[in-house]
């Protein structure tokens, strides 16, 4: 990080590790052995040479620019069942933190954070169990900062950088985000679990009228009517028929320009 002896939390319960390089934040805490763990241990690196997005995705970041953590926490309370609540609470915790920098951050079901039509953070979330519970949840971050230019096939990157024209010490950023996620995840902990449904409903990306998607079936039209707490993302499409998915089963189309039929899946 830019300034290694900013100190984001000094509680005995929180650990912070700083690294100039790893394969992946969230393979880090995989295989961290603490002699004595904490209930939140985060781990930021300045470069990641295989950094990890969705379902094996690559995350592009230029070294010294972005936002690269992962945070390792132990949700014992919470059920397997009920796991979307903690990706809800750390994708809010990233929205908020970047508009306190500039205006127009949405989260794109279930958890990216979109500026606009653009894709400016990729969240990755893996639990452990045991039993019905989560035992271990390590939750990776990638948060364009101040990249301006990006190498890679994604269709739509964009940082912070881009958006406000200035650069931003990262560590702030961090310290925010730190901060929203502790607060979300004492409601979780104490059970008091409706704000954050509530706040993720009103930043959710489209969340209001028609707009273009594609499922395995072929492209159309519909409306987020909601999102279980099971994480489904539930349609009603222009027939007024409800569809229900699951991630990775129905994408966000956008048309490339007014006269591109081939619209851009996000």
């Amino acid at each position: 990080m830019t300034n290694a002896l900013y100190t984001l939390d000094d509680s005995p319960w929180f650990e912070w590790i700083q690294v100039h390089s790893t394969d992946s934040t969230n393979n880090f805490l995989k295989h961290y052995r603490p002699v004595s763990p904490k209930e939140m241990t985060l781990v930021t690196a300045d470069y990641q040479t295989a950094g990890r997005g969705q379902i094996g995705n690559s995350w592009e970041s230029e070294k010294g620019k972005n936002l690269l953590l992962s945070l390792l926490i132990h949700p014992h309370k919470v059920e397997a069942g009920h796991q979307f609540i903690l990706s809800q609470a750390i994708a809010l915790s990233v929205c908020e933190a970047l508009l306190e920098q500039s205006a127009g951050f949405r989260i794109k079901w279930p958890n990216d954070i979109y500026w606009q039509d653009h894709k400016i953070c990729g969240l990755l979330i893996e639990n452990t169990l045991i039993g019905r519970n989560i035992s271990n949840c390590i939750i990776g971050a990638g948060i364009n900062i101040n990249q301006q230019t990006f190498e890679s096939d994604a269709p739509n990157p964009i940082s912070l950088r881009q958006i406000t024209g200035i650069e931003h010490e990262r560590v702030f950023i961090l310290a925010e985000i730190i901060k929203h996620f502790k607060d979300y995840y004492g409601m979780i902990k104490q059970g008091q679990t409706e704000e954050i449904i509530r706040n993720y409903r009103q930043r959710l990306y489209r969340s209001e009228g028609f707009h273009l998607y594609e499922d395995a079936n072929g492209i159309f039209e519909a409306e987020i009517r909601e999102v279980e707490p099971t994480g489904h993302l539930i349609l009603t499409d222009r027939k007024g028929g409800t569809r229900r998915y699951a991630f990775k089963e129905v994408r966000h189309l956008i048309p490339v320009s007014s006269g591109t039929s081939t619209p851009l899946a996000l």
